[in-house]
C-alpha cells in the first residue's frame, strides 16, 4: 500500500496538469492546478452533451499548451452514473482517468476556506488537490465480454428484486383469500400448482371442480408426483378454507395479473443467463473457475462483472481491497480495538461473496473443513461471521489464481492452514 501510494504521488510532476470536476446531471464544473497546487487559468463550466465535452477537451488542451505541460490528469468524484459517458469521451482523448472518495471529498473541503460551504466550484478544487496529492485511484472501466457482463449481471439483479416483490404480493393474495393453500402445496411454484392457480385458484373454483376434475386437468401436463390423494386434500381444504367471498372476479383478476408478471421476470432472467453464459465462453478461465464444487454461473458471472479482466490484478489481495474485505483496527496508545473490514470497495461484489459462502461451507469439503479450522483453532478462534469473511478472501484468492493461470481447482492448494495442523499432529 505504501509503495501504490508512492507512485501515485511521484507521478503528478511538474510537467502534469491536474484537473479536477464536480460531476452532475447535465452541468459540470472543472479546474486545473500543477503539481504545487497553483490553480492554472479560468474555470471551465460544460454541458453533458458533444458540445460540452468538446468545449472541455479545447480548455485542457490550450492549458496544457501555456504552461508547458506534457500530461493531463482529469480527476471526478464519482457520482452515480453520470460520469461514464465523459470517462468514455476523455479515454478516447488519451486523457488519464482518476477517481477521488466521495468521503475524502466531504471531509477535506473545508481545508480549501476554512469553512464547510459546499458548491460545485469549491469541490471542483477541492479534487484537483487530493489527486495532486495522491489521493486518487484509477478506475478500471470494463470493456468488451466484461462491460457486457457488467450489464447484463446488474440487469439480472433488478429483474430478480421485481421478481421477489412479485412472488410477496402472491403470497399476499393466498393470504387473503386461499390462506390453506400451503397445506397442499408448500411450494406453490411448482408446476401443479402453478396450474391450479391458473386454472381454478379460489376455494370455491376447486370445489365446484371437484377432485377428480382437478386430477384429470393436472394430468395434461403433469405424468408423476400429483395423485387423487393430493386433489382430495386440495378439495377438503378448499370446503373449509376462512379465505375472502367477496369481490372474487376482481380478485382472479389480480393474481392472473401477477402471474403473467411471474412469468414475464422468470422468462427475462432465462435469457439473461442465456446470454452472459455465452459471454463466459469467450472469457479464458471462466471454465476453470467453474471447476469448485458449490460456485455457479452465477457465482463467476457475478464476480467477473464487478472485477474485469483478472490479468489487471497482479495478486488477489487487489480484488479484496477492491470489495472493502480487507481488515481495519481503531488503536491507539494501549488501546486495541477491534478489528473489521473497512467496506470500502464494491458492495455487490463482497454481498456475491458472501451470498455464494453460505453453501459453500455447507456442501464443499474443503471450505468446511477451513471454516472448522478457522472457528475451532486454539490460537485465535474466528466467530462464525468472521470465519465467513476470512473465507470470502480465499475464495477470492482462488479465482484469481484459477482465472489467470487457467487451472483446475485443486482441494491440495486449498487447505494449507488445515494440512499443516494435520501434519504437526502427525508429527507430534
Amino acid at each position: 500500500m505504501k509503495q501504490k501510494q508512492n507512485q501515485r504521488i511521484t507521478r503528478i510532476t511538474d510537467s502534469t496538469l491536474v484537473v479536477g470536476a464536480d460531476i452532475a446531471k447535465k452541468t459540470h464544473v472543472a479546474r486545473a492546478v500543477d503539481f504545487r497546487g497553483i490553480e492554472l487559468g479560468k474555470d471551465c463550466v460544460f454541458q453533458n452533451d458533444q458540445e460540452g465535452l468538446t468545449k472541455l477537451a479545447s480548455w485542457m488542451k490550450e492549458l496544457e499548451q501555456v504552461h508547458g505541460k506534457t500530461e493531463i490528469v482529469f480527476g471526478i468524484e464519482p457520482t452515480g452514473h453520470y460520469w461514464f459517458p465523459l470517462a468514455a469521451f476523455l479515454k478516447e482523448q488519451g486523457i488519464t482517468i482518476a477517481v477521488v472518495n466521495p468521503h475524502h471529498v466531504s471531509k477535506t473541503k473545508e481545508l480549501e476556506d476554512n469553512s464547510p460551504t459546499k458548491s460545485d466550484y469549491k469541490d471542483a478544487k477541492v479534487i484537483a488537490d487530493l489527486i495532486r496529492n495522491g489521493k486518487y485511484s484509477e478506475p478500471n472501466l470494463p470493456t468488451k465480454e466484461f462491460a457486457e457482463l457488467r450489464i447484463l449481471m446488474n440487469l439480472r439483479e433488478k429483474v430478480v428484486v421485481n421478481s421477489n416483490q412479485v412472488k410477496a404480493r402472491i403470497s399476499h393474495w393466498f393470504d387473503r383469500y386461499f390462506p390453506e393453500y400451503s397445506v397442499v402445496f408448500k411450494d406453490w411454484e411448482g408446476k401443479a400448482s402453478l396450474m391450479t392457480m391458473r386454472q381454478f385458484p379460489t376455494p370455491e373454483e376447486i370445489v365446484s371442480t371437484g377432485a377428480r376434475g382437478i386430477l384429470t386437468h393436472w394430468k395434461t401436463e403433469v405424468g408423476r408426483g400429483v395423485g387423487i390423494k393430493r386433489a382430495e386434500k386440495l378439495y377438503a381444504t378448499a370446503t373449509e378454507s376462512i379465505g375472502l367471498t367477496e369481490g372474487l372476479s376482481a380478485a382472479r383478476i389480480e393474481l392472473e395479473s401477477l402471474l403473467e408478471q411471474y412469468d414475464l421476470y422468470a422468462k427475462q432472467v432465462e435469457t439473461i443467463m442465456g446470454e452472459a453464459m455465452l459471454v463466459l465462453e469467450r472469457i479464458p478461465g471462466t471454465t476453470q473457475m467453474l471447476t469448485v464444487p458449490g460456485v455457479g454461473v452465477v457465482t463467476i458471472a457475478g464476480f467477473l462483472a464487478e472485477v474485469g479482466d483478472l490479468s489487471g490484478y497482479d495478486h488477489g489481495q487487489q480484488i479484496i481491497r477492491l470489495a472493502g474485505l480487507n481488515l481495519k483496527e481503531n488503536s491507539s496508545g494501549k488501546r486495541k480495538g477491534k478489528t473489521g473490514i473497512t467496506k470500502r470497495g464494491r458492495s455487490r461484489l463482497r454481498a456475491l461473496l458472501f451470498r455464494c459462502m453460505l453453501p459453500l461451507v455447507a456442501h464443499n469439503e474443503e471450505f468446511k473443513a477451513l471454516h472448522k479450522y478457522f472457528t475451532t483453532r486454539q490460537d485465535n478462534p474466528l466467530k462464525k461471521k468472521q470465519s465467513l469473511i476470512a473465507l470470502c478472501g480465499k475464495l477470492i484468492r482462488v479465482l484469481h489464481t484459477l482465472g489467470t493461470k487457467q487451472k483446475d481447482y485443486d482441494a491440495n492448494d486449498v487447505l494449507g492452514p488445515v494440512r499443516k495442523v494435520q501434519l504437526q499432529q502427525s508429527a507430534a
